[in-house]
């Protein structure tokens, strides 16, 4: 299984599994396995991706 939090960057699109009332939020940064997300309606959270595991939504706007 694939640590999908260890691939996250800043720009990609995730929703917390136990809070999907924050909408979908937009990785500010991911450092040594804390993830900073600027959720919608939570603002900006620090996540400790070794406990949390985000779900990808998108890997953010496009780059075409």
């Amino acid at each position: 299984m694939t640590d999908l939090n260890a691939i996250l960057a800043p720009g990609m699109l995730v929703a917390h599994p136990d809070h999907p009332d924050w909408g979908v939020g937009q990785v500010q940064s991911s450092i040594g396995g804390r993830i900073t997300v600027n959720f919608p309606e939570a603002g900006k959270i620090v996540i400790d991706g070794t406990r949390i595991p985000l779900t990808l939504v998108s890997l953010g706007p496009s780059q075409a």
